[in-house]
């Protein structure tokens, strides 16, 4: 099968997405950090909204199966791999709960055709959603709560032998390691060269770097990135300039349109407000041709 995600000047063909289904129905909102708002009933009906609004745009979904397996963060299928033009890498979770998640995606790459190009284990902890693609051959990964300094070496490794080559930023404590900071928390890449960021936690060695490389960077309001932590700024590009977003967040959407993006918006308070999970954590892109 084809595959590579990392070029975003090119639209998103296929990706992987996974449904809350019953694993979702029946996890305990406190010890997944679910906020009030969590309903799976509604969740379920929100998800299907972002899937035909994928589906839409042309891109082929891959479902990896929605059974009653207790992983029911296994909806965010962005975070245990990413693929690149040589293969996928599947990684190791931060959060504990959500340690078993990488056998599903690398069984589901394996039954796909996918080259895998290696997995981390042991202590080598990575989320995806700590990882931008700054160029087609540069990986920028944030080093926090969720992804440490020895899984970062491990990606590295595995992306040197291909001309591929990772470069680590520093994620802010904010508000402590309960909390899911990613480094996609903080920037949201609208086309090759422009993204939507929240200013004041991005790391500025990435701020220095992008606005070396010519990059627009969109600051995003302030008011709505705080009211809804973060989740304002979590955008999925479905082709450059092409985006979905949750609604609710008028003044995001006005900031990205007046930059020539084309904004598409689904409900979703009881399943990415209420479980800290927007658009981009919710597919696993696969090919961008």
């Amino acid at each position: 099968m084809p595959h590579g995600a990392e070029d975003r000047s090119k639209p998103l063909a296929r990706v992987l997405m996974r449904a809350p289904g019953p694993a979702m129905a029946a996890a305990d909102p406190g010890a997944w950090h679910y906020g009030p708002g969590f309903d799976p009933a509604r969740a379920e009906t929100q998800h299907a909204a972002l899937a035909a609004i994928v589906a839409a745009s042309g891109a082929e979904i891959h479902w990896i199966p929605s059974v009653d397996d207790d992983l029911s963060d296994a909806v965010f299928v962005q975070d245990p791999s990413f693929v690149t033009r040589a293969g996928a890498v599947v990684l190791n979770m931060g959060k504990p709960l959500r340690r078993r998640e990488p056998a599903l995606h690398r069984a589901t790459y394996e039954a796909l055709g996918v080259p895998v190009l290696g997995q981390l284990s042991g202590d080598a902890t990575v989320e995806s959603g700590d990882c931008v693609w700054i160029d087609p051959d540069t990986l920028a990964i944030g080093r926090g709560a969720r992804t440490n300094q020895a899984g970062i070496d491990a990606v590295a490794a595995l992306l040197a032998p291909h001309g591929m080559r990772v470069q680590a930023y520093d994620l802010p404590y904010w508000t402590g390691p309960e909390a899911c900071l990613h480094l996609m928390s903080l920037i949201s890449p609208l086309g090759p060269r422009m993204a939507l960021i929240h200013a004041p936690l991005l790391p500025y060695a990435l701020w220095a770097e992008l606005t070396a490389r010519g990059w627009t960077l969109l600051h995003a309001p302030e008011d709505e990135f705080t009211a809804s932590n973060g989740l304002s700024l979590n955008v999925l590009m479905l082709a450059p300039q092409d985006v979905v977003m949750v609604d609710g967040f008028p003044r995001t959407r006005a900031l990205m349109e007046a930059h020539g993006c084309r904004v598409q918006v689904f409900q979703g308070d009881a399943l990415c407000i209420a479980c800290e999970g927007g658009p981009t954590c919710l597919t696993r892109p696969v090919l961008r041709a």
